[in-house]
């Protein structure tokens, strides 16, 4: 009788415990931080405004880790050690993956301001002279898009059968104004526009450093899709609650009112 008393017992014992860590592990499956790696970028404010407000409000708390370069953003989101960014496009994303051994995978696709064309000493395309310096962006994938637009602005000829995401200098077949194109860091090029004559800079360059009333738009980019800006996450946690419920925030009918009430300028590109 006893050796039954005692056999009930552990048996009881171990249902409670079998209890306890199920419901241990499913309650860590529910993740109600979302660590976003931040850069001085307006993607990031829009986020800010926009989109933890309607993350809050679906019970998730936001922790903002800094980083003075966006890259340390990225290996810290292929490490793990932050959750999302919104600062890139994704072709910037694929040329990461490739040298870098990453996994990392477009989120959902959000507002985009563009690369551009733009001078601070000029103000339209016929002032352009011969032997003129053209300061343009040294990374792959923004040095490819300041060809298209020096392209699209008849100021260059690049070779029809590259795509326009992969242009380079050595895709350039006519130079008829004989420019020289300066290739240089994105975060060089506002702090050198006594040096140049027109430049091509990324929107969110323009923003951080802060020399909207500096320079002239000449000639607007014409956004690709593989260009536009996107929330990036690890491959593996695209399905999970929190980078749904981030995804779901963008797309929401609150998101799309806020940006009808702040883009009157047009500034922001809304995805395609």
């Amino acid at each position: 009788m006893k050796i039954k008393k005692i056999l009930a017992g552990a048996v009881m014992m171990l249902a409670v415990l079998s209890v306890g860590c199920a419901s241990k592990n499913t309650t860590s499956e529910k993740k109600h931080e979302i660590v976003i790696g931040v850069t001085s970028d307006q993607y990031n404010e829009l986020f800010d405004k926009a989109v933890a407000p309607i993350l809050k409000k679906d019970g998730y708390k936001i922790k903002r880790v800094n980083f003075s370069q966006f890259m340390q953003s990225n290996t810290a989101l292929a490490e793990g050690t932050i959750d999302v960014n919104v600062a890139q496009h994704t072709a910037y994303m694929k040329i990461f993956n490739r040298d870098k051994k990453t996994d990392l995978v477009p989120l959902v696709t959000t507002p985009s301001v563009p690369c551009s064309l733009y001078s601070s000493k000029y103000r339209n395309k016929s002032d352009l002279k011969d032997g003129m310096t053209v300061g343009i962006p040294q990374d792959p994938s923004n040095a490819a898009r300041a060809y298209a637009i020096l392209a699209d602005a008849g100021w260059i000829k690049v070779k029809s059968d590259v795509k326009r995401t992969e242009l380079s200098k050595k895709d350039i077949t006519s130079n008829p104004r004989h420019l020289e194109i300066k290739e240089m860091d994105s975060d060089t090029i506002p702090r050198v526009l006594s040096d140049l004559d027109f430049e091509v800079i990324p929107g969110s360059n323009v923003y951080s450093a802060k020399i909207q009333d500096k320079i002239h738009l000449i000639q607007q980019e014409n956004l690709q899709k593989d260009l536009q800006i996107v929330a990036a996450v690890k491959k593996k946690n695209v399905n999970t609650d929190w980078a749904q419920a981030i995804k779901k925030a963008y797309q929401s009918k609150e998101f799309e009112d806020y940006m009808k009430k702040h883009n009157s300028d047009h500034q922001w590109v809304m995805p395609k």
